[in-house]
């Protein structure tokens, strides 16, 4: 429910405009006079205003220049004969004009667009206030489902005994988090040592893992030290775990049950204390079935797993603390890099689906501030060609759905893409199995029962 103030003088405009906003479910707010309609604005700060130029006691450019600190979305509403000075407010930051008598099409148009633009407006000023807050919640943002997932990752990052498995599609910045939680963590003074699993060969890895002393003679062997006694009382990220072959993958076991390890060709354990973080981007689930990952190690990783939902699966306030956030990392490394993006081009950055997640988003910033350098803003023409074209569908080819529709339409699309399996479809909504459940009853999604709606619907 959104805030709308009417500043003007008429009865009959103010009670037609009322009804239609307050029809919408929207809070209204009505002042006849410029004066009470500064004191309301700065009572209410309101998410949209009507203004009508003439008022009894001061014109709307005046109402308009004594709100303007404030960045408010205001539409003019204007007589026939006051055209040319609707234009002039639309220079002094009016977001558009509506001649009367107001046609309601054209104001519930023009209205949507006015609170979409309020809406970020608030969501750049929410995250202007919150920069330099730190922690887990400056990595994943402030919604609900966020909030939540924070708090699961703090409980994690202070059981110091518990393995952490990091779940996500490629570019999720698994790795970041991994390093976020060790520098939480009692452990942050100590090494944190990174592996990429993906690509190494068994051997090569194993010796890179746990050492290696086979080299030398029997009385005098050649001891190379292993990664995970480089660790030791610090933290031990493998990226990838997948892609372990099965050997390696018992001792990794054996490490994770007793902290100990032998290095190759070597005859004594080695004790370490070792805190070890994994990541994948494959199911997990399909790899044990699939018979490339042990069930026993599987187990022992899965204690609380954490699923780093896809950019496409965000809120928007996330989006746009994501977004402040890697601009704002962005800019100390760019000299002349824009202060500020664009209203326009924000909106274009929301829309966009991120197939590649934050390291595309990264790159998005990256080359608009290289392309924008000199500018106050990243601009709209700043961005890349395929970041502009996308989520440009138009008004006319809009289907109206309400919240309710949806959802079912989203949880069904991501049921049949798992074949029915709601512990897959559950990790990819970022809810639990039980709520999945849960919804599956509500929304009577019974697969034996449900005709799934076209992708294209």
């Amino acid at each position: 429910m959104a805030t709308v103030l009417l500043i003007d003088d008429t009865p009959e405009v103010t009670t037609v405009l009322g009804a239609f906003f307050e029809r919408a479910g929207h809070q209204v707010v009505r002042a006849h006079s410029g004066e009470h309609g500064i004191e309301a604005y700065q009572r209410t700060r309101p998410d949209l205003v009507l203004l009508d130029l003439q008022l009894p006691d001061m014109s709307g450019f005046d109402v308009l220049e004594r709100i303007r600190e404030h960045e408010p979305v205001v539409i003019i509403v204007t007589g026939h004969g006051d055209i040319p000075l609707a234009v002039q407010a639309l220079q002094r930051g009016a977001e558009n004009f509506l001649t009367k008598p107001v046609d309601l099409d054209h104001l519930r148009v023009a209205a949507e667009r006015g609170l979409e633009k309020a809406r970020l407006r608030q969501l750049a000023r929410y995250m202007r206030e919150r920069r330099g807050i730190k922690g887990v919640g400056a990595l994943l943002g402030t919604s609900p489902a966020m909030r939540e997932l924070a708090h699961q990752i703090e409980l994690l990052t202070s059981s110091d005994r518990t393995t952490v498995l990091l779940l996500g599609e490629q570019g999720t910045a698994k790795g970041q988090m991994a390093y976020a939680m060790h520098a939480m963590s009692d452990r942050t003074d100590k090494p944190f040592i990174e592996v990429a699993c993906a690509g190494a060969l068994e051997r090569a890895l194993d010796a890179e893992l746990f050492g290696d002393e086979s080299g030398g003679t029997r009385e005098a062997p050649i001891r190379r030290l292993g990664l995970a006694e480089v660790a030791d009382k610090g933290a031990l990220l493998l990226d990838e775990i997948a892609a372990l072959e099965l050997p390696v993958q018992g001792k990794l076991l054996r490490l994770l049950e007793a902290q100990k390890f032998r290095r190759a060709g070597g005859v004594q354990d080695v004790a370490v204390d070792v805190r070890v973080i994994v990541t994948s981007s494959r199911d997990l689930v399909e790899e044990v079935q699939a018979g490339r990952f042990r069930e026993d190690l599987y187990y022992k990783l899965s204690v609380l797993p954490v699923m780093l939902p896809p950019l496409r699966a965000r809120a928007r306030e996330d989006l746009v603390s994501l977004i402040d956030r890697i601009a704002g990392e962005l800019r100390r490394q760019l000299p002349h890099a824009p202060a500020e993006i664009s209203e326009p081009a924000l909106e274009q950055l929301l829309r966009h689906s991120w197939p590649g997640n934050i390291r595309e988003l990264r790159n998005v910033l990256e080359r608009a501030m290289i392309v924008g350098r000199g500018s106050r803003q990243i601009a709209l023409e700043h961005l890349p060609p395929d970041v502009r074209r996308s989520g440009g569908a138009s008004a006319a080819s809009h289907v109206p759905r309400t919240l309710h529709d949806v959802e079912r339409l989203h949880i069904e699309r991501t049921l049949r893409a798992h074949n029915e399996n709601r512990t897959r479809a559950a990790r990819e909504l970022g809810i639990s199995r039980a709520t999945l459940i849960n919804k599956i009853k509500e929304y009577r999604l019974d697969p034996q029962t449900v005709t799934y709606a076209s992708p294209d619907a």
